[in-house]
């Protein structure tokens, strides 16, 4: 096992993978390796759990639509229900967090009306209301990890990683089907484009070229390898909930998507009484206490002492993959 090449691949290739026909034989240049090695190390990775796939990463409601939810449900139901939850192929990631709403989970669906249906049929089941939480307004989303400690929020990686199209993109008939052949990640072979235009009837430059339009329309936030946090380390999580007035969420928002540590930040709506909370932020740790110690950097960086919060730590993972907009074509 190549521990330098593994460490290589998971951090140095998380954004601009290549669009080229063979993107791999390009990383094994790179890195002075064979084009088969990084194949069959990426391959282990993914095997292990490690590497969640090796392809795009959507903007949350650029196509199709998306939510955040939660439930609050009894513990001694609460396996049966996120089961329930994690059965929905529209269900992408669903957490147990410390809270009251102790169940929390993306919904990924082509359109409104199928992401309202699976949120009804799921308070329905579980006999438990839905807390809905769409996004309004995002600051930064990348959740690319950095293994190194040498990465900085440098001013174009910032502005790459924030703000959302105004309206949801709506795809090209050929665009619509490389989206839904790729959602779940790129076959891992040395052509993995020949190989995704061969599986929907198109040609190889018809697949780059439709990918290159969406990373340019803002569609497609990074094309990379996708990696679990939990498998690297980063055994600590938490969504931090901020109480911000109206008026100054879009600058504090803007302030703590800059810090170093956050990996998520992004404005959702109060739904009061019930849940008074309108900025969202993740962050990672290898443990409780940096987690909390990041916290307070944040409170000290933005002004944020006087703001009130809570901090949601993950305590099980039932669920993690790449959202599905794209229904895949007949």
């Amino acid at each position: 096992m190549n521990s330098l090449l593994e460490n290589r691949l998971l951090n140095d290739f998380q954004h601009d993978f290549p669009l080229l026909a063979a993107p791999f034989e390009t990383i094994a240049r790179e890195l002075g390796v064979a084009e088969s090695e990084v194949l069959q190390t990426l391959t282990r990775l993914q095997q292990q759990g490690v590497v969640s796939r090796v392809g795009a990463v959507f903007r949350p409601r650029s196509i199709g639509t998306s939510t955040l939810a939660a439930l609050a449900v009894p513990e001694e139901r609460l396996e049966d229900v996120a089961a329930m939850v994690s059965s929905y192929p529209e269900v992408n990631h669903n957490y147990q967090r410390e809270h009251h709403y102790n169940l929390w989970f993306v919904v990924a669906a082509p359109d409104e009306m199928a992401l309202q249906r699976v949120l009804k049929e799921i308070e329905d089941r579980s006999g438990c209301r839905v807390l809905f939480l769409p996004l309004v307004e995002d600051y930064h989303i990348d959740l690319g990890f950095d293994m190194t400690g040498n990465r900085r929020k440098n001013a174009s990686f910032i502005a790459a990683h924030a703000g959302s199209p105004c309206q949801p993109y709506l795809p090209s008939q050929d665009e619509s089907r490389v989206i839904a052949a790729i959602q779940s990640g790129l076959p891992l072979v040395e052509r993995p484009y020949e190989a995704v235009a061969a599986s929907q009837g198109l040609s190889e430059a018809t697949v780059i070229g439709c990918l290159q339009n969406l990373i340019g329309k803002g569609v497609i936030k990074r094309m990379g390898v996708v990696v679990r946090h939990h498998e690297l380390g980063y055994h600590a999580n938490a969504m931090v909930v901020w109480d911000i007035p109206d008026e100054e969420v879009s600058s504090l928002g803007h302030c703590l998507g800059k810090l170093e540590f956050v990996t998520l930040c992004y404005r959702r709506p109060r739904r009061l009484p019930a849940w008074r909370y309108n900025l969202f932020c993740m962050i990672h740790g290898r443990d409780r206490k940096e987690v909390l110690a990041r916290v307070e950097e944040m409170r000290q960086g933005c002004g944020l002492k006087h703001i009130a919060c809570e901090v949601l730590f993950s305590t099980r993972r039932f669920k993690q993959c790449g959202a599905r907009y794209a229904r895949a074509a007949a």
